[in-house]
């Protein structure tokens, strides 16, 4: 199963993911670890993301889809990913596509949704337990601003395309992993 998971900052992308990917027996791909693990490697594209991240930069679109496909082309992914922070942009969405070309395609996209005053609370927790002094109301406020301002277009293509899955993202780990699991039983059982 080709899978993408979407979710404000706070709404426990990471953690369910890694959980959907170990329960799926799919890699969950990670576009931050993928950046790091780029970097560490030394090849060439490594070498560009380095200078990119270095002088303070957002790493393009093609950069990205570059990053992507190479992940994609890896034997582990062949029979099914979940990809964690691409696309982020309708751009990616045509570069994930052209990528996929036409033998594969997402069959599910999961929309993580949490109330706004809730992802602002989990993320003052967590950098309270981290000690991040510059995750304050305001800048977690404008992440969230950002992410709905970016991701709304993303969603409305996947929502066209009948593939997007809104998840109720509230409650303890476990009960949101049971709901993504009847969501995905049920994506599998119409896409059969």
């Amino acid at each position: 199963m080709n899978l993408l998971i979407f979710g404000p900052p706070g709404a426990g992308k990471g953690t369910q993911a890694a959980r959907i990917g170990a329960q799926r027996g799919i890699p969950h791909i990670s576009t931050g670890e993928m950046l790091r693990m780029a970097v560490e490697s030394g090849s060439e594209l490594g070498e560009r993301v380095k200078a990119i991240v270095e002088r303070g930069h957002l790493v393009s679109d093609e950069v990205m889809g570059e990053l992507v496909e190479q992940r994609l082309a890896e034997p582990d992914a062949a029979a099914g990913f979940l990809l964690d922070g691409f696309p982020r942009t309708a751009p990616q969405v045509e570069i994930l596509d052209r990528i996929l070309g036409d033998d594969r395609r997402v069959d599910a996209v999961l929309m993580l949704e949490v109330p706004d005053e809730e992802l602002v609370q989990r993320l003052l927790r967590r950098a309270s337990v981290e000690g991040r002094p510059d995750d304050n109301r305001e800048t977690i406020e404008e992440r969230l601003r950002v992410y709905r301002a970016r991701t709304a277009p993303v969603a409305g293509i996947y929502q066209e395309r009948g593939v997007l899955r809104a998840v109720d993202g509230t409650g303890s780990i476990d009960q949101v992993f049971t709901r993504i699991e009847a969501v995905l039983d049920r994506a599998a059982a119409e896409g059969a």
